[in-house]
This record gives structure tokens, sequence and C-alpha cells, in this order.
């Protein structure tokens, strides 16, 4: 079955619709707004990458090693993460083992397993980076891997290729990168003076320091305590040192937004004392999973009231059960494709923070789910009546032509357009952001058309909304 070499072909009225009339509407559309510029709000490619402007070194460690929507569909086949390279960087790993796994012999891996990928949102990706950035007319199969591997390799070497270059060539005006609490910021503040500071940008993530269940919770806290000079084990020195790498971010980082992927939405607002002696028991690993979790809630409406003081957007994304498996966790850390979504309540668990600050104009909340069963009955509702909460996109296990779709035909109807914000890719492979951004447009312009096809708008309102869709909400509600 992969041995077998077969055309590579884009059509292109992909993902329009199968009503030729829908199609010639969507694909209007999308001809008008198809080059804008790319704003990337939020993703989690390596920083390094635009201070240094180095070429990358092979096809392995650009497409796969990075990439844990690759590596977790391999791994669910079979395949063991030491076999495909992946860096152990957890408490039980071997840090120096992927230094001895051979690239080449990687990638034909890879290429003999390619066609798992097919009706998946990866295999589409991938097939238009092949296509679109490397220039390849037949898809990737067992006996074509070092032609592909080869050929790729070629092309990194040359100028074309370095991370701003590409940045030109993929007409991203914007990126921003997400950085934990602890992080100096080192790349962002090397290209402080530079041009690329315009366009690079860093987003607060201080999940290291409100995560009272992380196995370094304690050891985060005393860092966070000598960075800042704050007593971390009082309520509000922590407080104050939380604040206090905010305005670090905003200064060294030009960040203009917070990231908050807690487990749950669950909010709190406790008293002073009743939040000291939460911490207190976090500080000292005796609070309970109940425990941590208020703690979480807590900080969340904390964090809610240091984003009207500064003016960062804050992004909520919970639902994720992380590192499900104990084992990949224990040898190769965070962030191995072992997530799972779970199911999420908003309603209840947004009250504190939203009966506190929610009819204040200077806050600004993004919402994200990875519980589609929430769109229609909480999350459009909620953003359809509170002028601090925006909806972000369809996300990550949803980050899917079909995902994007049930998320318009669930959300516009009771929270509108202009009470979402555009699309944002997520993503630490950086050559499948102008891909990821195209499905987006593509999706949304298919909707649009299904609607001026009903009459429920015309044209004309099809147009502005294909543009805002695409490149103004984004701005907004980003504040780029």
């Amino acid at each position: 079955m992969s041995n077998l070499i077969q055309k590579l072909s884009l059509h292109p009225e992909r993902l329009f619709s199968g009503d030729s009339k829908v199609a010639a509407i969507a694909s209007e559309l999308y001809n008008e707004i198809k080059n804008l510029p790319i704003i990337s709000p939020h993703g989690h490619t390596d920083p390094s990458w635009f201070n240094e402007n180095k070429n990358w070194d092979n096809a392995t460690d650009l497409l796969i090693k990075p990439d844990h929507y690759v590596f977790r569909m391999l791994y669910s086949q079979g395949i063991s993460l030491e076999t495909l390279g992946i860096p152990q960087s957890g408490l039980l790993g071997d840090s120096a083992a992927s230094q001895h796994a051979d690239p080449e012999k990687i990638w034909q891996l890879f290429a003999d397993h390619y066609y798992l990928f097919s009706g998946t949102p990866s295999g589409y990706w991938l097939d238009a980076t092949f296509a679109n950035v490397f220039g390849f007319t037949d898809k990737l199969c067992s006996a074509n891997a070092m032609v592909y591997y080869n050929e790729i390799n070629r092309q990194l070497v040359t100028p074309e290729f370095k991370p701003l270059a590409l940045m030109d060539k993929f007409n991203i005006e914007l990126i921003a990168t997400t950085e934990g609490a602890l992080d100096q910021l080192p790349h962002h503040i090397a290209i402080k003076d530079k041009p690329a500071a315009q366009r690079v940008i860093t987003s607060f993530r201080p999940d290291d320091v409100v995560d009272a269940s992380r196995e370094d919770f304690q050891q985060n806290l005393g860092h966070l305590a000598e960075l800042t000079g704050q007593d971390t084990t009082d309520w509000q020195g922590y407080l104050a040192a939380i604040r206090q790498r905010r305005e670090y971010f905003k200064v060294n980082g030009r960040a203009t937004a917070t990231d908050h992927g807690h487990p749950t939405a669950l909010t709190a607002d406790l008293t002073p004392q009743a939040c000291q002696a939460l911490l207190d028991k976090c500080m000292a690993g005796i609070a309970t999973e109940m425990e941590q979790e208020l703690f979480r809630g807590q900080m969340l409406t904390e964090l809610a009231g240091m984003s009207i003081d500064d003016g960062l957007v804050m992004q909520i994304h919970p639902g994720a059960h992380r590192n499900h498996n104990q084992n990949v966790f224990d040898k190769f850390g965070r962030d191995k494709g072992c997530d799972i979504p779970s199911q999420t309540e908003y309603v209840n668990a947004l009250k504190p923070l939203l009966s506190k600050y929610g009819n204040d104009p200077k806050l600004s909340v993004i919402l994200f789910t990875l519980d589609e069963t929430v769109y229609s009955r909480e999350l459009a509702p909620l953003a359809g009546h509170y002028p601090s909460l925006k909806l972000g996109p369809a996300w990550w296990f949803h980050d899917s032509p079909a995902g994007m779709y049930r998320f318009r035909q669930q959300t516009t109807e009771t929270a509108g357009f202009y009470n979402t914000v555009g699309f944002n890719d997520d993503t630490r492979a950086f050559l499948s952001i102008p891909a990821r951004h195209d499905v987006a447009r593509r999706v949304d312009c298919r909707y649009l058309a299904e609607l001026v096809m009903n009459h429920q708008i015309n044209m004309t309102e099809a147009h502005t909304l294909a543009y805002q869709l695409t490149y103004g909400l984004v701005k907004n509600a980003y504040k780029i």
C-alpha cells in the first residue's frame, strides 16, 4: 500500500462544497481573502528560530520531531518514541538518547507509515506543505522517501529557508510564541532592536507557577521569588511576583496576551485569608486534588483582575487531561501527544470570575474548549452576553475542516461572528502554518457561501465577514 506512488494534487476548490453553486460563491469569497497576511497570535514555535535565523538541519528535525500530531499517530500504531528520536526530557528519561537516532531511518519509517494520515488534518497540512512549500508532485510513500528527504534537505540549506525568509514567503505579519512565567525571554530580548521584533512576540503562560499539581510547583515558586525579589510564600507577595513577570513579558517580549491551560474552567473568589491557607497547603505539598483545583480557579480570577490592570488579553484553554500516558510522561516529559479531551462545564465554573469582572469593559477573555457539546449550550450564550468574552476558534483536536464547520454552525446564531476571534494555529510545526490558515479560510468561505445561498446574508455582507474572519477580528481581539 505505501509503495504505490500517487500524484500529489491539491484541488483548487477543496473544502468548499459538493454543491457547485455553494462552491462558486465560496471560491469568489476565498479568492478575495486568500492572500491576506497571516496573523498567528497563539502558537508554540521556538523563538530561537527567529532570533538565530539558522537553517534547519534536516527534514526529520523540522517536520517530525517538533510535531506531536505526527508522532502521536505513529505511536498509536506501535512505533516507539525512542525509535522516532523524540527527546527524553522526563524525570526517568535519557536526555542523550535521541542524539543517536538516525534522521534518515526516522524519515523512512515516517514515509512507510504516511498512509496513516489519510483523512486527518495532519495529512492535509503535510500534503499542502510538501506541494506548496517544497514543490513535490508525487505523494510521499516508502518508495520515494529518500527522494523527499534529500530534496527537502537540499532546499533547507538555502537562504530562502531561513525562518525569517519563510515568514516573508508565508506572508506572516505577526507570530506569537508562548513562554512560561519563569522564562527570561533571551531570544525575544535579542531581537528587541531588530525588525523581527515587530513580527515576533511572546505570550505569558503562568501555568508553571499557578498549577499546584505540577511536580515542580514548589521549586518553581522558589525560582519565581529569586527572579522578582518577592516572598512567594506570602499571598500578596506571590501575586506581586506574577504581576512583575507579566510586566517583564510586556516590556521584553512585546506580549499582548496571556494563556492558561487549566484542566477545567473553574474560577473562585475567596477571601485573602482563605487564599493564604490554600497557598500554604500547596507549598507544603499537602493540598488535595480538590484544593489544587480550587487554587487554580482562584488564580484565574486573580489573573483576570491583573488583565484589567495591564491590558493583556486573557486566553483560557481548559478541558485537556494532560499527560494521560504516565509512562510517556515519566520518560519524555510534557507535550508528547498523550493529552486527551475531557468534558468541561463553563456556566457555573466561570460565574465567580464573571460576577466580579465580567462587565468590566477593560477585560478581554478568549474562551476555548475541547468539548464540542458546550458550543451552543454554554459558550455561545456566554459570549453572546458578556462584553468581556469572545470565543476562540475550533482548537487542537477540532482544528480540522469538520471541526471548524461544526463550530460555525453551533455558535453563530447565538454569539454571531463578531464575538469570535478569527483563527489561530496553536502549532509547533512552523511549516504547517500557511496550510492551517488556508483550511480556516476555506471553511469559513464555505460557511458564508451557504448563508448566501440560503438568503440569510447577502454577498456584500459575506465579503465583509470573510475579511473580518480572516484578518480583522484577530487583530482587534489580540490588540495587535
